[in-house]
Parts: C-alpha cells; structure tokens; sequence
C-alpha cells in the first residue's frame, strides 16, 4: 500500500502551518489560484474582492499622482523656488512616500496577525484604505500619529466588526477623524503645512498657506472676479490650490470617477446624489444670505467631490438598495454643506456627513425595503 504524500512545509499539518493564512495572501496576490468551481448553483465572474480593490486603486493614481505634483508646486510657490515640473513632482512623491509606507505598514500588519489569529484568508479590503488615508491627511502629519490613527482605525473598525465587508464605517475616514478629534492642531482643515527643511532652505521649519475653502469661510468670495482670495476658479477646478493631497483636482478625481462607473464598482446613483443635495443646499445657503459663494463652487473647493466620489460609495457602509443609495448620497451631499455653512467651528464637513450616513445606512435600507414589501402587501390585498 502506498504512503500518504506528506502535508506541505504550509499546509495543514505541516511544521509552518501557523504561517499558512500569511503565505497564501502573498501567492493569491501574485496569482490566479487554480481552484474552479465543479458542480452546483455558483456565479461565475473573474471579478472577485481582489481585483474590485485594484479598481477602486487605479482610480485614485491620477489624484495621488497630480497630488504629488501639486504638493511641490505649492512649496515652489510659497518660497519663490524655480522648480521645474519633475524637481516638484518628485519633491511631493519623497513627501507622500512616508505617508503611504507608515499607512500599509501598520494597517497590513495588523490584518495580517488578525488573519493569523483566527486561522482566515487575508482580505484585500486594506489595499484601497491604504491608499486612501494618505491623500486625506496633510502631508506634514506626524507619522507617529498616522501610525496610531491606522492601528485605532484598522483595529476597533474593522477587525472588532469581523474584518472586511463587517464594517460599519469607512476605515480611512475613521482615521481621520481620530487625527482631528485627537490632535486638531495637526488637522485644522483651514491650513496646510509646508516643511521648509524638505526644501533645503534655511529658516522656520514650515509655513502654512490657508486653502480656499478656509479663504471662502471667512468671506474671501470675489463676487466681481469669481475668485476666492488669490485662486481663480479655473484654479480650484484643475486643482493648484493648497489642500490635502487627493482632494483638490477636480480634473483627476472625475477621471477616477469614469473609471468607477464604467467598471461597474462604484454607485453612479450615490455620486450624482451626493452633488445634487450639496449643490441644493449651497444654492438654498446662497439665497438666504449665508454665503455669497455661488452653490457650484462647493464641488471645486474642500473635499466634497473626493468624497462623493470615492468615500461615500464604499459598498460596505453605504445604502445597499437602489432607491436607498439615492436617499443616501442626496443626505451626504446636503449634510456635509449645512455643515461648511452653519458650522463656524469645523468648515469642512464631508467627512461627519459620510460617517453619519454611514450609521444611518442600514436605517435607510430597512425603509426603503419596509415601503417595498408594504406596496406590494397592499397590491395583494
């Protein structure tokens, strides 16, 4: 009789078990496994978690990769510096790289031990987070506290939930909101730093240029000229301004946006809503006297657009239904400008309008579905 074949140094019974949850991320991630699906009822797609996450990564690259550019011309331009294009992209990629080291670091080690714990696959969900974190944080946080905001985000967030797709709220946006809350002198939202030492210039170690939207709250509007302080529209539509680092060119996050649609991932239904309730309540703002800004000019100045493009339409957190997702994209769009235009405290309020609805979700599910199956009940009647 022949022997069994001996279990692999990785597999179930071998001497590295413990490891296999950790070596199969990195071979599923390098390769297509060669499992298929044999008999019954399955859906069969090439599209799985997996390459989704890559999607939604592809889209962000064209507002990382002009926010990087943006990065150093904003330095070039607080201190006189003649750089060329090249000399300021590669200045804003070194001060990005940081950033997007600490956030996979720690958010990949954490799911990696969680995967480990309990004997699970890794799930992809954190290559999107990663990504993401870094261009909505300033680019001078402290990577201490970067740290510590992705640890707190990934682990009461994600992991206490049951990890990917368990989530209630958006990880990334979690995180930022434990740098604001946590240390808000590092996250103000009206300024954004510039360190004068990456620059090689002697002197104070940073200066701080204050971002339209901070300009336009304290009523910086140009009616006349269309400005907000010294930025022009056109300005804030191709993104020269100061701001976090992927959310000023209205330019790059539409054509992350296109790529969203157009490869089904993301909700077109909760991005047309979103900017439709914002632009309703600036327009309503604008009429009754509490800012002269015109209501179009919420898209082009903050994080509005960034975050009715790729924050609000995370699958996990937001409406699942079709009639749900409307309601909920319309409430995150209007709450984030009743917050920029009532809230003297905090201007930017995408990310509490998207948290909130985040929690209110389900809720707006449940409705829609209770008002389906009462039509339907009554219809039988």
């Amino acid at each position: 009789m022949a022997d069994e074949r001996k279990p692999g140094l990785f597999e179930k019974g071998g001497k590295l078990y413990w490891l296999h949850s950790s070596i199969d991320a990195f071979d599923t991630f390098l390769r297509v496994p060669g499992t298929v699906t044999a008999k019954g009822a399955h859906v069969r797609d090439g599209i799985d978690l997996k390459r989704v996450m890559i999607m939604v990564v592809l889209a962000l690259v064209p507002a990382a990769l002009f926010g990087m550019y943006n990065v150093g011309l904003q330095t070039a331009t607080l201190y006189g510096l003649e750089w060329g294009f090249w000399q300021m992209f590669f200045y804003g990629l070194l001060r990005m790289l940081p950033l997007f080291v600490v956030a996979y670091a720690v958010g990949l080690a954490i799911e990696f031990a969680t995967a480990q714990i309990r004997g699970e696959e890794v799930n992809e969900g954190y290559l999107v987070t990663g990504f993401l974190i870094p261009l909505i944080v300033p680019v001078d946080v402290p990577l201490w506290m970067l740290a510590l905001a992705v640890a707190f985000s990934v682990i009461f967030v994600k992991e206490v939930f049951g990890g990917t797709g368990m989530n209630i709220w958006n990880p990334a946006l979690v995180a930022r909101a434990f740098l604001f809350f946590s240390y808000p002198s590092s996250m103000s939202g009206s300024s954004v730093w510039v360190s004068k030492t990456w620059a090689g210039l002697d002197g104070v170690d940073a200066i701080s240029a204050a971002t339209p939207l901070a300009i336009a709250h304290d009523g910086g509007f140009d009616a006349a000229t269309g400005a907000v302080g010294q930025y022009s529209f056109m300005d804030m539509f191709w993104g020269f301004i100061p701001g976090s680092t992927g959310e000023t060119s209205v330019v790059a996050i539409l054509i992350g946006a296109l790529i969203l649609v157009w490869t089904g991932v993301a909700s077109w239904k909760i991005m047309v809503s979103s900017i439709a309730g914002g632009l309703l309540i600036g327009w309503l703002g604008q009429l009754g006297g509490a800012t002269e800004l015109p209501c179009y000019y919420q898209l082009v100045i903050g994080g509005f657009l960034f975050g009715s493009v790729f924050m609000a339409t995370d699958p996990v957190t937001a409406a699942q239904t079709e009639t749900g997702k409307w309601i909920y994209g319309f409430l995150v769009g209007a709450l984030a400008v009743v917050v920029r235009l009532w809230n003297p405290g905090y201007m930017e309020g995408m990310m509490l309008a998207i948290l909130l609805m985040n929690t209110m979700a389900p809720l707006i599910d449940h409705c829609v579905v209770s008002a389906h199956t009462g039509r339907r009940a009554k219809m039988k009647a």
